[in-house]
């Protein structure tokens, strides 16, 4: 019998749902259970600052946890830097600070007034000051995947039919349609977020976790044991089969 292995999808500064999830996570495995937190910690939710406090507070405890890069977290990085810096990938009509995205309220977790008159130098400047250098190097530190027995997490997905260790940080942390419409097997098992959906799916080569918790909805947290996958609830565990 092998070690289960928890996976959180999405949290999006929802806090309290983080909580309630990693307690589901604590019940059912103890609290030296091994989690991978598939990313997007920040934007959207209201408590951002809150949850990197307890990310953040975690890793220097050493708990035995993996945080993996999301493409929000790595836009929160990015405008970090001096000068701050804007993700390519977006269309020409958004960056991270609209509200379509959820900068602003990460920002408001901590104090920060982001508006859209506001000049962007001012903005960045007020960030640098008041967000804690332990938040931007934890977000710096942020993993692109990780692996364990026949399961590959990922914040997004890959590229298909290429080597999983031949994926690129781009398509790890923003591929969507060229990944999911695939339906042949992938080399393992992908487990990954970024695309929500009404409820954690399983599609055969890949399970989605990511249950919309960025958009007010649930926060969702996986068990993976003996080639099986469940979803935890206040019930109990609850079994997730294949499409």
């Amino acid at each position: 019998m092998t070690q289960p292995i928890y996976a959180i999808g999405d949290v999006h500064g929802q806090l309290r749902r983080m909580n309630w999830v990693l307690d589901l996570i604590e019940k059912d495995g103890g609290k030296d259970a091994k989690i991978v937190f598939v990313g997007d910690y920040t934007d959207r939710g209201p408590d951002s600052k809150g949850v990197l406090d307890q990310l953040v507070e975690a890793k220097e405890a050493g708990r035995n946890w993996t945080f993996l890069l999301g493409n929000h977290d790595e836009m929160f990085s990015m405008f970090m830097q001096s000068p701050p810096q804007h993700d390519a990938h977006l269309p020409t009509e958004l960056y991270w600070l609209h509200q379509r995205l959820g900068g602003d309220t990460t920002m408001a977790s901590y104090g920060v007034v982001s508006e859209p008159k506001k000049r962007l130098s001012v903005t960045h400047g007020e960030a640098l000051e008041t967000i804690p250098q332990t938040h931007v190097d934890f977000l710096k530190s942020l993993e692109l995947s990780h692996t364990h027995d026949d399961l590959f997490f990922c914040h997004a997905g890959i590229r298909p039919e290429v080597p999983l260790a031949d994926q690129i940080k781009h398509d790890l942390i923003w591929i969507r349609q060229e990944f999911h419409d695939y339906t042949d097997l992938h080399p393992k098992l992908i487990v990954h977020g970024h695309t929500p959906v009404e409820q954690a799916t399983h599609y055969g080569n890949r399970v989605n976790i990511d249950s919309g918790a960025g958009y007010g909805k649930e926060l969702t947290a996986t068990v993976f044991e003996d080639g099986r996958i469940w979803k935890l609830t206040d019930q109990g565990r609850v079994e997730l089969t294949a499409n």
